[in-house]
């Protein structure tokens, strides 16, 4: 981690994976994350922490499943979102976003539980920036 000031800008423009996080810096035991999305993530429940969300450029959706019910919240830019621990939720962004995330360090981008992973995912705790 740098103690220089970090243009989100500039790190987003470090790297073109898709649903692949960078780690930004991290604030006591959180990640601060960075991160390119378009399409669909995959169904996935973080079971002992929150996930916030804060939308950076572009539009992001994130479906919930709670208590039985299904219902998606839409995120435009600027918008910021928490899905509360053990809820099943799935983001995508049909014309792509460009998003922060802010999660304990650790945390997997797929969560405790998920649906099978495709290809285009990358199931991981954050990479530096650069890598």
């Amino acid at each position: 981690m740098t103690s220089d000031p970090i243009a989100l800008a500039t790190a987003l423009a470090s790297f073109e994976d898709l649903w692949s996080p960078r780690i930004v810096t991290r604030v006591n035991d959180y990640d601060v994350r960075v991160a390119k999305v378009a399409g669909e993530h995959v169904w996935h429940a973080h079971d002992d922490t929150d996930e916030f969300f804060l939308v950076i450029d572009g539009e992001l959706r994130i479906s919930l499943r709670e208590e039985g019910v299904e219902r998606t919240v839409s995120l435009p830019r600027g918008s910021a979102f928490t899905v509360p621990r053990g809820v099943e939720h799935r983001p995508y962004a049909p014309s792509g976003a460009s998003i922060l995330l802010f999660e304990p360090t650790g945390t997997l981008s797929v969560g405790d539980r998920h649906d099978e992973i495709p290809p285009h995912i990358d199931a991981t705790t954050g990479h530096t920036l650069g890598e």
